[in-house]
C-alpha cells in the first residue's frame, strides 16, 4: 500500500515506537514480549549462518570484496550506535538535572 520499498516489519517497529511515544501503548504492556524476543534473538541468526556455510565455496571467490564491504559497515554501525547511545544518555541526564534543579528551587 505504501510506495516506499521498506519491509513491513520496519513499518511495524515505527508504529510501535510512535504508539509508545504518544502513550497509546504502555511500556509494561510490551516489556515481557520484548525481553523474550531479545532472549531468543541469537536463534534467529542460525538459518542465515547455515546458508552461509552452504554457499562457502562460492563465497570463497568473493571473500576479499565481501570483507571490504563488511568491515567498514560494521565499524560505522558500531560508531553510530555508540554515539547515539551517548547522546541519548546525556540528554536524559540533562533532563534529570534540570528537573532536580527545579525541585531544589
Amino acid at each position: 500500500m505504501l510506495p516506499l520499498p521498506v519491509p513491513a516489519s520496519v513499518y511495524g517497529l515505527v508504529l510501535l515506537l510512535l504508539a509508545l511515544n504518544f502513550r497509546l501503548i504502555r511500556l509494561e504492556d510490551v516489556k515481557e514480549v520484548g525481553v523474550f524476543l531479545t532472549g531468543i534473538f541469537p536463534l534467529l541468526f542460525v538459518p542465515a549462518a547455515a546458508g552461509v556455510m552452504e554457499l562457502w565455496a562460492e563465497m570463497g571467490e568473493m571473500l576479499l570484496p565481501i570483507l571490504i564491504a563488511i568491515i567498514p559497515v560494521t565499524v560505522l554501525v558500531m560508531v553510530t550506535a555508540g554515539k547515539t547511545t551517548q547522546a541519548l544518555t546525556s540528554r536524559k541526564k540533562n533532563k534529570e538535572t534540570a528537573a532536580n534543579d527545579g525541585i531544589a528551587e
